[in-house]
Parts: C-alpha cells; sequence; structure tokens
C-alpha cells in the first residue's frame, strides 16, 4: 500500500475511497486504509444500496428503529447517517492533523432532489446541521439547477462535494459558483475562508463507456481509433481549466484571506472496459492539488502495480487535440454530457427507491 502514501507525499494527489459500509467501521478495514494512506471518502445510494441489502450488519439496528415506529426514510438516513459519524469519527484526526486539507467524508443529499436548486439547498443546509462536524461534506450534484445551491452553502461557509459533473462546461460554472459563494462568504462576519472546503467530482469511466460506443457505431479507422481517449483528455482539459481559474488577481485576494483551492476530484475511476488497464484512471491523472476516489478493487489493483508519477498536466495540447478529434468524427461531446447526467441521476435515484422499498417490506415483516 505504499503507492498509497506515494500518491500525496510525492505527488500532492489526495487518494480517497469510494465506499463505505457497517463493516468497514465494526471490523477495522476503514482504519486499516486511512493507515495505509487512504485520505478521505466518498458515498452514495449506490454504495449504502450494496451495504445495507448485501449483509446483516445493519439487521440489528434496522429492528429497533421499526420497533420505535417512524418512517421507512428516517429509517435509512438513521442507518446511513451512523455509518457516516463512524467514518467522521475515523478521519478527524486525518482532518485535524492536515489542517483541513484532508479527512473529509461525503453523503450526498436525497437524489430526487438533482433538479429542484430550492430543495436541495433546504437538504444541504439540514443535512450540515444535523451532523455538524468539520470534515463532512456534502454531496450536491452539478446539474443547472444544482448550481446556485451550491454558491448558497459555500456563502455560508459549508463544505460542498460537487458530484455528477460530466462536462467542460459545466465544470467552469462550477468553479465560478465556488469562487462567487467564497466571495459572498468573506463579505460576511466573522468569515473564516480557510474552513471552507470543496472538491469538484469530475466522472471519468463513464465518460469513456459512452464516447467508445458512439465510436464504435461510427465505426471508421479514425474514430476507432480514439477509443479509449476521451476520459482522460477531457480530465487533463479540466485540470488546465483548473488551473487557470485558481490564478490571477480575483483568487490571490481570496488565497490572501485563507480560501483554499476547490480541487479537481476524480470519481469513477475503475475500469468498465476489460481491454484497459485496471489503472487507466488512476496512473494518467496524477498531479497537485487533486483527489482520486478509488474503489476497493481499484485501491488493491493500485497499490500492487500502479505507477506514482505525475502526469495530469503531461501532454495536454495532445490531450486537446484527442477532444477535438472526436468532435470531428461526429461525436456531440455536449450530448454525451447530458445523457450521462441524466443516467447518473437516475442512477443513484434507482438505488435509492429501490431500497427504501426493500426496507419498507422488511420493516412490513417485523412488524
Amino acid at each position: 500500500m505504499e503507492r498509497l502514501a506515494h500518491l500525496y507525499h510525492e505527488q500532492g494527489q489526495s487518494p480517497w475511497l469510494d465506499n463505505l459500509k457497517r463493516s468497514y467501521l465494526t471490523g477495522g478495514n476503514l482504519q486499516r486504509l486511512i493507515d495505509a494512506g487512504i485520505r478521505g471518502l466518498t458515498s452514495n445510494p449506490t454504495i449504502f444500496q450494496k451495504a445495507i441489502q448485501g449483509s446483516a450488519d445493519y439487521d440489528d439496528q434496522f429492528r429497533e428503529l421499526v420497533a420505535a415506529g417512524g418512517a421507512t426514510i428516517d429509517h435509512y438516513w438513521a442507518m446511513v447517517l451512523r455509518d457516516i459519524h463512524g467514518a467522521l469519527d475515523l478521519f478527524a484526526p486525518l482532518h485535524q492533523h492536515s489542517f483541513g486539507g484532508d479527512g473529509y467524508v461525503s453523503v450526498e443529499v436525497d437524489p430526487g432532489l438533482a433538479h429542484d436548486g430550492p430543495g436541495t439547498e433546504a437538504a444541504a443546509r439540514a443535512l450540515h446541521l444535523q451532523i455538524a462536524r468539520p470534515n463532512l461534506m456534502v454531496k450536491i450534484p452539478g446539474t443547472e439547477a444544482g448550481l446556485p445551491a451550491i454558491q448558497q452553502m459555500i456563502a455560508e461557509g459549508r463544505n460542498i462535494n460537487v458530484t455528477l459533473i460530466f462536462s467542460l462546461d459545466r465544470y467552469q460554472k462550477v468553479i465560478d459558483a465556488y469562487i462567487d459563494g467564497l466571495e459572498q462568504y468573506a463579505a460576511t462576519v466573522d468569515a473564516d475562508l480557510a474552513n471552507v472546503a470543496s472538491v469538484a467530482s469530475f466522472f471519468i469511466s463513464r465518460v469513456d463507456s459512452e464516447v467508445d460506443a458512439r465510436l464504435e457505431a461510427i465505426g471508421s479507422p479514425e474514430a476507432l481509433a480514439l477509443r479509449g481517449k476521451a476520459a482522460v483528455a477531457q480530465a487533463k482539459l479540466a485540470y488546465r481549466a483548473f488551473q487557470r481559474s485558481f490564478s490571477g488577481p480575483r483568487w490571490e485576494a481570496l488565497a490572501a484571506d485563507g480560501a483554499a483551492v476547490q480541487r479537481p476530484l476524480w470519481a469513477s475511476t475503475s475500469t468498465k472496459n476489460p481491454a484497459y488497464p485496471d489503472t487507466l484512471y488512476v496512473d494518467t491523472l496524477i498531479g497537485p492539488h487533486t483527489v482520486n476516489t478509488l474503489p476497493d478493487a481499484t485501491i488493491e489493483a493500485f497499490a500492487d502495480h500502479g505507477t506514482v508519477a505525475r502526469t495530469i498536466d503531461v501532454d495536454v495540447d495532445e490531450a486537446a487535440r484527442q477532444w477535438d478529434a472526436i468532435a470531428a468524427v461526429g461525436v456531440d461531446h455536449d450530448d454525451v454530457a447530458a445523457k450521462l447526467e441524466r443516467e447518473g441521476v437516475a442512477s443513484f435515484q434507482k438505488s435509492f427507491d429501490e431500497l427504501l422499498e426493500a426496507l419498507a417490506q422488511k420493516a412490513a415483516t417485523l412488524a
């Protein structure tokens, strides 16, 4: 696992875990991963569906919740938040020792609110107030409707993980929302910009899966030669946008008051195509002021045979050429991003709904 530690200490990239389940807390696995170099954690409705439906670890708590009465959705949140609190406890020392640089645990608002800006804002605020921990990040989808909620939460000094980003245009809007929010927060009494943290989660492998399918449908030699290039190329261009946005007089004024950059976070970094190396979306996206949130199998693969070297800002001009070439053969980047956003929101909503239905059925058998 030395490579995980080297990612941060040599290259300035923070590896986070993209998973959480009760046994990781009770069995010591999460603490072992922290000791090995994992510096934060992300969760989502699909992760909790697999955790709760895939084991008996939650049964005792669920029985107690059902016996006490209440709605199924309240039982869901009680189980989720027990895990979140447990993870927050384990990461608290790292958060303290890194002066708020890492040690964050992310929990997502109800995915049904993805296109409801005011609802998202209210839900994010409620989670922050309920959990009330300095190393909590609340996840807000980076939909068009989510942008005002992101800005407002930052303006209130709250940590936000912006999730489900699939396009460069949307990423720039997310950056703008963060900087605008910081400027609003800076104008308030007793604002402490050093206590505000945010990441912008760019989903990686799903881009290649969708673009590759379209390239194969086009079928020309030029199109087929571009398979497996889109996701990394877009991430490199996103990092260039990050570097440009977090520089210059406007940003320097905020930084002088203690503001931290909104780090790009590479999500969905397990390879979906077995023909691609299993560490493709780690090895090619390493650089300072970034996060890579990794599922268990990718952590194991990178720890075994990954390469620790700065790559995110290497051959960026070639990445731009590849990105343009993909469009030139007939792939509509905007349409790809729109489809992936719809599918991403729908996938999390499906997991959320299926789990609530399963819990309701289980509760009926216990009544």
